[in-house]
């Protein structure tokens, strides 16, 4: 029997400010290509249609975030860690604090 994708989180936020936040994590059947885990996520915080933090992995590429513009690579242990990471992101960046993903 072929197993799909099952769903772990989707979140989407509009802040006072008319920032956006986005979580969508999924448990795949197989590993994706290029990651070492099982997980096919999109985290995105921007604001005024500008994406100012953002971690994803996409086939072939793997882990990686989106820091104002420049890309750097990112190592998943897990999904409590990457979202923490991804909090730490926005503060770092100025964004405002939020504890609703």
């Amino acid at each position: 029997m072929k197993r799909n994708a099952a769903l772990v989180i989707n979140r989407k936020i509009t802040l006072d400010d008319g920032s956006i936040i986005q979580a969508v994590i999924w448990t795949l059947p197989i590993l994706l290509k290029g990651s070492p885990h099982r997980y096919k996520y999109r985290l995105y915080y921007g604001r005024n249609g500008e994406c100012i933090v953002r971690f994803d992995n996409e086939q072939g590429k793997g882990d990686h975030k989106h820091i104002m513009g420049e890309e750097a690579p990112y190592i998943f242990t897990e999904i409590p860690k990457l979202l923490e990471d991804f909090r730490n992101e926005i503060e770092h960046v100025g964004g405002k604090l939020w504890t609703a993903l």
